[in-house]
């Protein structure tokens, strides 16, 4: 008879002698329960005459009242092509077990098979009873081979359930020490899935029950649940009966798995028994896997993080900072991430990653119309005051409904799908500044305990680069202004003369200590000055501020080189400094044809003649500012019209495998052979060319050219 019971076509039940020649009572229904077919042992099992048990309802012919409900729901189970097997009392025959077998049509599960065997049968209860403990004991074997979750809970709410007689299955684990989880469910009643997405583990429920004594629970009919759990919902009217199986792997309880059946069931201790060693095989496959996919996941974490603290350090850019963390776990761990920063001790979500780009749009509305509360006790302000994790594992309508300010923002809440979600500190060492939130959504995942250190990490690596950058955008900022402070923003243009300058950094801020200067005079004369402090970056930058001012200051008194050097000196004996500093000035005089220079310890100018003649102008050589007051002097040129002045800093010139010598007259007949329009893309040209790749100094370059001679004054 088992053989028979393999799915079976509507044409094959109903033709020829086949079903009357069955040995068991068997009869043929349709997908309503409708009695399509009847061999003679079923009709005299049942007192009805074969024609007559035509288009009766099976459970209303066979049945109890009581049981009725139960063989709807085995119906149900054996529409989705599933043969099931069980006890299920009839009328007629209170220890009957049935085998329902389904019945196709053109590939479609039309009806089912209904083969009855009864106790006063050839095979006697112990004989069913081994036959059910051999197709466990398969499925045992199977749960042996398994290698992921999913596996593990199709074996146990399909297979071990069908070779339990079970029309109901479900299996949940714990997900912390108060919580279970359900993994699968296969029947259960509308709603359930959800309902039971995550529940306590606690005595309010049956499977909280098993789990918290270890042992298997049985609840024998409909009344012992009722009595015990009054409110629990069960998968159909009538008789039932529940088995609630602990997951013990040791001396861990890690799950449960459940088994409702469409009947009353008797099972002695031995039978409970071997439930119970086929709930610990789960648990130990369960364990198995948990334990390869604990290795996987954090061989997985570390190569994220790793590339996640490359990406991370890519770039000093802030507002790329914010973009590369928000962006940086979608979607691979989670459905969407928001970075909020605290500004005046106010909470602003500056970046926001989502896997639907539709729904960023949504979440920064949502921000701006319902911002969180600063005094809450929990969310994003509570992180930021406390440095503590924030955990929800599930996120649940009734929260929002809780949290919700009113219906359009229980709209809002809910159109973001938030089911899971966790928010830690954006921190360094001393301080915390902000926020990063990951959120699960339409994926389902869940956050849980085991994701706090990974995610802390994680977080303490962005809040580091998000401080870099915040660092780094600060310094460009005070550099640019330092920038706009200290040089000019756009050089004069007096008439009678071309003037182009350039400036390179070469520290990380866009600002250093050479600086170059046009101060045209009232009275036609032009004074232009190079310097360079000794240093870099912003300390130099400062530095030669002061000297930039103090030389505009001195021009206006008395733009005589000397006289400006000589004051100069004073004034570092005044207010002594560790800044020393080379400085070229020269005045030009067009009514006299000539330029005045003076030098503290500073590169020689170059000038230019309209004929294309270059030399080197010494000019009055002396000591750095900054080392001692010393006897200044100056020295005057001719300066014509079409004549330029090239005046530069030593970064222009100076190479490390070089004699200063060599460098001076390399940089001589590479002015003269390429002639270079003072202008800045002409002198960019010149930097390039001339410049030292592998060393790293600040390059200050200007050039003046003579255009023709003024009116007479």
């Amino acid at each position: 008879m088992t053989e028979m019971l393999h799915p079976l076509t509507l044409h094959q039940v109903l033709s020829g002698p086949w079903l009357s020649a069955l040995p068991l009572p068997v009869l043929a229904i349709d997908k309503h329960g409708l009695i399509i077919g009847a061999n003679l042992p079923a009709a005299q099992l049942l007192g009805v005459a074969v024609d007559d048990l035509q288009g009766r309802e099976f459970a209303g012919t066979a049945l109890g009242d009581d049981h009725q409900g139960g063989f709807a729901d085995v119906l149900r189970h054996v529409l989705d092509g599933t043969t099931w097997g069980g006890p299920l009392p009839l009328v007629t025959a209170p220890e009957a077990h049935l085998k329902v077998t389904p019945v196709e049509d053109h590939g479609a599960v039309v009806g089912a098979l209904v083969a009855i065997e009864s106790v006063d049968a050839d095979r006697p209860a112990s004989a069913r009873m081994a036959e059910r403990l051999n197709r466990l004991a398969r499925v045992a074997t199977e749960l042996q081979t398994v290698r992921d979750l999913p596996s593990v809970t199709n074996i146990v709410v399909s297979h071990m359930a069908d070779a339990a007689g079970a029309t109901t299955a479900s299996l949940s684990v714990m997900i912390d020490d108060d919580t279970l989880a359900l993994l699968g469910l296969r029947g259960g009643a509308a709603g359930a899935s959800t309902r039971w997405a995550t529940y306590p583990a606690d005595e309010s429920n049956p499977a909280g029950v098993a789990l918290r004594s270890g042992r298997p629970l049985l609840m024998a009919g409909r009344k012992a649940i009722a009595d015990r759990f009054p409110d629990l919902d069960l998968s159909a009217p009538g008789q039932r009966s529940l088995l609630c199986l602990p997951l013990r792997a040791g001396a861990r309880t890690v799950g449960v798995m459940t088994l409702s059946f469409p009947s009353v069931i008797e099972a002695d201790p031995a039978e409970l028994e071997f439930y119970q060693i086929m709930a610990d095989s789960c648990a130990q496959a369960v364990e198995r896997i948990r334990a390869v996919e604990t290795v996987e996941q954090q061989h997985a974490q570390l190569k994220f993080l790793a590339a996640a603290s490359a990406e991370l350090g890519s770039s000093l850019d802030y507002e790329s900072t914010l973009r590369n963390v928000a962006e940086l776990a979608v979607p691979d761990l989670a459905d969407w991430c928001a970075i909020s920063l605290a500004q005046d001790g106010v909470l602003r979500t500056l970046a926001v990653a989502h896997r639907d780009p539709a729904k960023v749009q949504l979440a920064l509305e949502f921000q701006q119309r319902y911002p969180p509360d600063p005094a809450s006790e929990a969310g994003s302000y509570h992180v930021l005051r406390t440095g503590e994790t924030q955990l929800i594992p599930e996120v649940t309508d009734d929260m929002l409904v809780a949290g919700a300010q009113n219906e359009e923002h229980l709209e809002m809440l809910r159109g973001l799908a938030l089911h899971s979600a966790i928010t830690v500190p954006l921190q360094t060492d001393d301080r915390i500044f902000g926020t990063i939130s990951w959120i699960n959504g339409e994926t389902g995942r869940r956050f849980s305990p085991d994701d706090i250190p990974f995610l802390q990490d994680l977080g303490r690596r962005a809040g580091v680069a998000i401080d870099n950058a915040l660092l780094h955008s600060e310094l460009r900022e005070v550099a640019d202004r330092l920038q706009e402070a200290v040089r000019p923003a756009a050089l004069p243009q007096p008439e009678g003369w071309q003037l182009g300058a350039t400036y390179s950094s070469a520290g990380r801020a866009s600002v250093g200590g050479d600086f170059y200067d046009v101060i045209p005079l009232r009275d036609g004369r032009v004074a232009l000055a190079v310097g360079d402090v000794m240093g870099r970056g912003v300390t130099a930058a400062a530095a030669m501020s002061q000297i930039r001012a103090a030389l505009r200051a001195l021009v206006a008194v008395d733009p005589d080189p000397r006289t400006v050097m000589t004051r100069l000196d004073l004034l570092y004996e005044r207010f002594p400094s560790d800044q020393l500093v080379t400085l070229v000035y020269a005045l030009a005089d067009p009514d006299l044809d000539q330029l005045v220079m003076s030098c503290a310890g500073h590169p020689a100018p170059i000038v230019m003649h309209a004929d294309g003649t270059a030399d080197f102008v010494q000019a009055a050589d002396g000591t750095i500012l900054g080392v001692g007051a010393v006897s200044r002097r100056s020295v005057s040129v001719p300066f014509l019209p079409g004549d330029t002045i090239l005046m530069y800093t030593d970064g222009l010139f100076e190479r490390r495998d070089e004699e200063p010598q060599v460098s001076e007259d390399r940089l001589l007949e590479t002015y003269r052979a390429m002639r270079p329009e003072p202008t800045a893309d002409d002198l960019e040209q010149l930097v390039a060319q001339m410049r030292d790749p592998s060393r790293d100094d600040d390059v200050a370059v200007l050039a003046a050219r003579r255009l023709s001679s003024p009116e007479p004054r």
